[in-house]
């Protein structure tokens, strides 16, 4: 009876000891599990921080990009605009070339007939100088041959008969000897003709220098009119060509504004490709590129960066899991990168990831993340196996005593 009571005695003293010891596990395991629901909020914050900075980085690339293409659309656009006024202003300048050459040949057809008109009408005036001195000798023959007559008439008035028909011989005579072949009728027609002749040249001469004048005058203005034709046609290209040039430059320095930024972006890429060690050998092997970073490939560096960035931070949230706790590596583990934000695309369901960390293999589930009271459920589940673990332990104890 007595052992029986101090063997009683000994179990509440043993299970009075076992339920200190379970209740400061439990106390440690409480603190531990406030700590790391604390440090995964921390994580969860910062996952969220970092997964908002890089949406609003690729919304800021994908602005740029579409600006660029924009820039790239403008450019091109501004290049067929200057083509296209490069090919007016040559087919302008042909047009002018071939409007000089004809205004050219018509001036050395205008000088030509010019030269044919003045040659004619220098003979014509000659003619006509030369009609006109015999009109002024017939007219100072006819005054003479007048003097004569009114002479001879007044003689006749004192003399008889015999007289007047020796003051007629006397002017038969010199009609006589005048004419060539002594035919006084023929004299009067010749005279005649020359004098209509030298009428109607002095018409046509009056005509001719009517025509000139008229020609002068629409020469003058077919010479103004080209001339301030060429001077507007030059002006409106002059006025199209600076303001396309103008355009185009400033398109240029756009795009070199952009090149630029865009070149930084790159490099900064690089080198952070090269601080966190990504492999582009997949990249260099699929589009034969040679590990430069091009406006073809940025897409997929964006997502080697991205891929990788999440590897990182799930071996960082591995390895301080296991450092913390450093107990049994058959805990189940929950992916912190699935507690994202809604900026990022979902990620396929039943994926199963295998990291190596320190010699333990880790796998778990991408289904669904779990929430606080999922963790707290499977940290009292795996206390609860350590507890019943622990008890039969102790059972075991004093029947191997």
């Amino acid at each position: 009876l007595i052992a029986t009571k101090i063997k009683q005695a000994n179990c509440s003293k043993q299970l009075q000891k076992r339920i200190d010891t379970l209740e400061m596990r439990l106390y440690n395991a409480s603190v531990h599990f406030n700590t790391i629901l604390a440090k995964n909020k921390k994580l969860r914050e910062e996952i969220e921080s970092l997964q908002i900075r890089k949406a609003v980085l690729d919304n800021f690339y994908f602005k740029l990009q579409t600006k660029l293409d924009q820039q790239k659309r403008r450019m091109n656009a501004a290049v067929e605009q200057t083509t296209q006024a490069y090919e007016q202003r040559s087919e302008v300048r042909a047009r002018i070339a071939a409007m000089s050459e004809r205004h050219r040949k018509d001036t050395a057809q205008y000088h030509i007939e010019m030269q044919e008109q003045e040659r004619i009408l220098a003979r014509e005036t000659k003619l006509k100088a030369f009609i006109l001195a015999k009109f002024t000798d017939r007219s100072e023959l006819e005054e003479q041959a007048k003097k004569e007559r009114d002479l001879k008439a007044a003689q006749r008035a004192k003399k008889s008969q015999g007289e007047c028909f020796e003051t007629r011989e006397v002017a038969y005579k010199r009609l006589l000897e005048l004419t060539e072949d002594g035919n006084v009728d023929q004299l009067l027609n010749s005279f005649t003709e020359k004098e209509q002749k030298s009428f109607a040249c002095f018409l046509y001469a009056s005509e001719l220098n009517d025509d000139m004048e008229k020609m002068q005058g629409m020469q003058r203005g077919s010479q103004k009119y080209n001339s301030d034709r060429q001077n507007s046609v030059f002006s409106e290209l002059k006025v199209n060509l600076t303001e396309t040039t103008e355009e185009a430059n400033r398109y240029e320095d756009l795009c070199k504004e952009r090149s630029k930024i865009l070149g930084q972006l790159k490099s900064s890429m690089e080198v952070l490709l090269r601080e966190i060690g990504c492999d582009a050998t997949d990249i260099m092997k699929q589009l034969g590129e040679k590990g430069e970073i091009t406006d073809l490939n940025l897409m997929q560096y964006f997502g080697l960066m991205e891929k990788k960035t999440n590897e990182l931070l799930l071996l960082e949230s591995i390895l301080r899991y296991t450092l913390t706790e450093g107990s049994s590596p058959d805990l189940p583990f929950t992916n912190p990168l699935l507690a994202g934000s809604e900026l990022l695309r979902p990620v396929p369901p039943q994926q199963v990831y295998k990291v190596c960390v320190m010699g333990w293999m880790f796998s778990w589930a991408v289904e669904v993340p779990l929430d606080h009271g999922q963790l707290c459920q499977m940290v009292l589940q795996n206390r609860e196996k350590d507890w019943d673990n622990a008890a039969g332990t102790d059972e075991n104890a004093p029947g191997m005593e």
